[in-house]
């Protein structure tokens, strides 16, 4: 085949070309991009201004939209060991849907916070749990990415009518008073990761840990704050990072991350695989490293105490005079 001839069909003219009356519509994209260089800085500057006031507030909302892990405890027909299986569900559904990493937080926090005021069906669980992404993709991501209740229905398996999800979606709503806003452990933990200038492959670690968090009661009741700074606690810990010098774990941090602690060995395979990839730093296999190698530690110093029982003292008889 000759390619010396290029086909004309694929080139514009001269004709097509812009002509000088584009150099204003030029000017007016360039005038625009300055004006929102502009606008950023002065965002930047107000966000720096008025930081304390807006972690302040921050921290009044986490109060007031914390769980109740002890009412969740008074349901009837749902129980913890149910839980995973939903996490799982949202956690995928989550992905195929590109979401934001605070929609997870945001929507497991509605899930939590309808079940401690209402009584939830077994076979209702799920639909609570789809309404609640629902409302947290709405609130928060992006208006392209919200799934269409006709996805989360196949996504059920068809469990699930149009008109239930729609019913289930108000009755959140208006159980929660349309009180949606919470301050999510990812906010608190950018937060930290720029001021303690952590690195990313800190950072995607805390957020696994952070997730796998969600699977557990332990941590239905703990504030995102608390949540973020354990993580990032522990993710150093794991990663062999040093600690920040200047910025000790206070009583209930430390103790949340020693309960973090604790659930390392067996993560959610949905949620590894997740983690697993390239763009994540292979966290979630770092993470199956340090608790092998713990496990091992333990393991061999059982062994070595078992090998050499300490020395007892036995008290030697009387002698009769």
């Amino acid at each position: 085949m000759d390619f010396s001839h290029a086909d004309e069909t694929f080139f514009e003219s001269d004709d097509a070309r812009p002509t000088a009356h584009d150099a204003r519509t030029a000017a007016r994209m360039v005038a625009r991009q300055r004006q929102d260089v502009i606008a950023g800085e002065l965002s930047r500057l107000a966000a720096d201004e008025y930081l304390e006031d807006v972690l302040k507030h921050m921290q009044t909302m986490e109060d007031e939209t914390l769980p109740d892990a002890t009412l969740i405890d008074m349901q009837r027909e749902i129980q913890w060991y149910m839980r995973p299986y939903l996490i799982d569900f949202l956690v995928e559904a989550h992905a195929a849907f590109v979401l934001l990493p605070e929609t997870l937080f945001l929507t497991v926090n509605l899930l939590d916070r309808y079940c401690s005021r209402r009584v939830v069906y077994k076979h209702h669980y799920q639909l609570v749990g789809c309404a609640a992404l629902l409302i947290a993709a709405k609130y928060g991501d992006k208006k392209d990415r919200v799934p269409q209740i006709s996805e989360l229905s196949n996504m059920c398996c068809g469990l699930y009518d149009a008109g239930m999800f729609t019913q289930m979606e108000m009755h959140v709503l208006n159980t929660l008073e349309w009180t949606i806003g919470h301050p999510t452990v990812d906010f608190f933990s950018q937060l930290l990761v720029a001021y303690e200038r952590d690195d990313k492959e800190v950072d995607c670690m805390a957020s696994y840990l952070s997730e796998v968090a969600l699977y557990h009661r332990d941590f239905v009741s703990t504030k995102p704050s608390t949540m973020a700074r354990a993580s990032l606690a522990v993710s150093r810990a794991v990663l062999g990072r040093p600690e920040v010098a200047d910025r000790d774990l206070d009583q209930e941090e430390a103790a949340v991350a020693e309960a973090l602690s604790h659930h390392l060995e067996q993560p959610s395979p949905t949620l590894a695989r997740k983690y697993s990839s390239p763009g994540t730093y292979r966290v979630s296999h770092r993470l199956a490293e340090f608790a092998a190698a713990r496990a091992a530690a333990v393991a061999q110093a059982q062994a070595q105490r078992s090998a050499n029982p300490p020395a007892t003292c036995r008290p030697t008889p009387s002698t009769a005079t």
